[in-house]
């Protein structure tokens, strides 16, 4: 049985645990399973593959996509510019298999060789790029929190300037209370990385003024949990064009799931 995972802390309901067991479901894979490991510190992690050698690959969640560089043996360009991992393939020494030599690895004799990747990026940016207007040339970036970094790391792919948005003025971003109608009429694509309006908090959203916004604009939350969260049906609300983070989360997986068998 092959087995793949999810770490961080803590972990309630997950997305990706459902995902895959449906997949695996739904497909006829029959030889693998999904579990969820929340480890309460990240040292913890050698342990677990060491209690696990069946496992094949993990996704990492908060709060462990930057503290788990410490234990990978090689990061991919991508998400060693990005700063984050969020998913990591397992492999073993040449002719020996994490499926038949457990006992090796149970042993301490035999180590797994840890290989991180970031597929956030891959998620955001191929949900996203479809819905982009000429006119999306400027973003505003709604929180400076880790989910930031991949949205960071996209645009500047797309070579779309932006500004991020938080609590407080800094030097690199803007207070919400400099947001503005001057502003928001160049700042056409705006993108919500906070956890604000997540359920149960339903009623929670960025304090931005929403009645400036027009159907120019294309607003998009990380957000999943609501389908439409209170940042959407504002914007939906001045006829904006919406769109939630469901997709960017199954392309993150399936693409974790094609690095994991590559």
């Amino acid at each position: 049985m092959k087995k793949f995972g999810l770490i961080g802390y803590p972990l309630g309901h997950s997305f990706s645990q459902k995902f895959f067991t449906e997949k695996f479901k739904n497909e006829g894979i029959e030889d693998c399973e999904y579990e969820l490991f929340p480890i309460q510190n990240i040292n913890e992690l050698p342990t677990l593959l060491k209690n696990n050698p069946d496992l094949c690959g993990l996704n990492v969640t908060i709060p462990y996509k930057i503290g788990v560089h410490y234990f990978l043996d090689k990061i991919s360009p991508t998400a060693k510019e990005i700063d984050a991992v969020n998913c990591i393939k397992i492999t073993f020494p040449q002719g020996v298999s994490n499926l038949f030599d457990g006992e090796l690895m149970l042993s301490g004799n035999i180590e797994p060789y840890l290989e991180g990747h970031n597929t956030d990026a891959y998620g955001f940016e191929h949900s996203l790029k479809p819905l982009l207007k000429k006119h999306h040339t400027k973003a505003l970036i709604l929180g400076n929190g880790g989910a930031t970094r991949a949205v960071k790391f996209v645009l500047n792919k797309l070579d779309i300037d932006f500004t991020i948005v938080s609590r407080q003025h800094h030097h690199e971003m803007i207070s919400y209370s400099e947001v503005n109608k001057k502003l928001l009429d160049d700042y056409t694509l705006i993108i919500n990385t906070t956890p604000l309006g997540t359920f149960p908090n339903i009623d929670e959203c960025p304090n931005i003024p929403y009645q400036y916004l027009t159907k120019k604009h294309l607003l998009y939350d990380l957000i999943y949990n609501p389908e439409e969260t209170t940042f959407l049906q504002k914007g939906k609300a001045q006829g904006a064009t919406i769109k939630n983070g469901y997709q960017m989360l199954v392309l993150q997986a399936e693409k974790s799931w094609e690095i994991w068998n590559s």
